[in-house]
């Protein structure tokens, strides 16, 4: 087994791992918006993982003190999270306040803000634990917009165990720089396009049976694999560029999912678009990096050939897992 295969075989492990902490309560991000209604009032909307039907993580959102609610918190369990909707009033409004997300802290989750203006411009803002506080601002800046949205793309691909199992695949089958490249460049070129034409409302395809075809793909490179081990090479062996761009296009719809939740502040679309998109490719390029690095540092260790096909079962395992489970999920409301 060669140094790169076993880094791939580690890896795969650790993505794993990563995948069931990516979807255990505490890693899943909490989502706070704010729609601004006139001077000094505001609707919420506050969604937090929840624990199975009848718990939910401890995160609140504290107003300053003078903030009074119109109307209760309404909340409702809804497959794995909790929202809630309400509305509130604060003299002279929120503009130059800071909201805080009591629990936080104490959290490995972040949140995501996203406040609505009157105006239509929006703010766009990740919390963390160690950052669990925002100010509401007057209008966010071009600067602002780019370092937020490249960040929010960096994040989600790094945190797309899906994704990443996918590109790891790929990795597995394809040999060759160059090759490398074509399909990483296809792959890339494929969900731009998809996640460019989805998030300005151009193409609309329901995200859950996306989400379905995306594990499916999963479990068909990682099927190419087992054959290539048997000696009978598949289309991802012989024209890798065309399986990456093919399901790429799927990818994208499933990168746009996701910004859609965030939203698009709607004066600055275009070039939050862009360094979204941008953010992903950062972060794709940091994981296939990163592997092509520890390639190079551990290129003398030799390894046993049993171990050769355990990535593709790991991978294929845990994409037919996926693949039963967000079908399953079709029916949930």
């Amino acid at each position: 087994m060669t140094p790169c295969r076993f880094l791939l075989t580690l890896a795969t492990l650790l993505l794993l791992l990563v995948g069931r902490g990516a979807i255990a309560d505490d890693l899943r991000p909490g989502y706070l918006e704010l729609r601004q209604i006139d001077a000094e009032t505001y609707d919420v909307f506050w969604k937090v993982p929840a624990r199975g039907e009848d718990m939910r993580l401890s995160l609140y959102v504290v107003f300053p003190e003078d903030t009074v609610n119109l109307s209760e918190p309404r909340g409702v369990f809804s497959g794995a999270t909790h929202s809630e909707r309400w509305r509130v009033k604060r003299p002279g409004g929120l503009l130059g306040q800071t909201v805080r997300i009591d629990g936080l802290s104490s959290m490995v989750t972040d949140v995501i803000v996203r406040v609505e203006r009157r105006d239509g411009t929006t703010q766009v803002t990740r919390l963390l634990p160690s950052d669990p506080a925002f100010v509401v601002e007057a209008s966010a800046g071009l600067a602002e917009v780019a370092r937020t949205y490249l960040g929010l793309g960096v994040l989600h691909i790094l945190n797309g165990v899906d994704h990443l199992l996918f590109v790891l695949a790929l990795l597995l089958i394809v040999k060759g720089a160059a090759r490398v490249v074509a399909t990483v460049t296809a792959f890339t070129v494929a969900h731009s396009v998809t996640l460019g034409a989805a998030s300005l409302g151009w193409v609309h395809v329901p995200r859950p049976p996306v989400e379905a075809i995306i594990a499916l793909s999963i479990v068909f490179v990682a099927a190419e694999i087992v054959r290539g081990a048997q000696g009978r090479p598949g289309l991802t062996a012989r024209r890798p560029w065309v399986v990456a761009f093919t399901f790429g296009l799927l990818h994208g719809f499933g990168f746009a999912g996701v910004l859609g939740e965030i939203g698009l502040p709607q004066s600055s679309i275009p070039l939050a678009l862009l360094f979204f998109n941008v953010g992903v490719e950062v972060g794709q390029l940091m994981f296939v990096g990163a592997f092509a690095l520890g390639a190079l540092l551990l290129h003398r260790i030799h390894w046993p050939r049993w171990a050769e096909l355990a990535p593709a079962y790991a991978i294929g395992g845990i994409g037919m897992f996926w693949v039963l489970e967000r079908v399953a999920g079709f029916a949930t409301p």
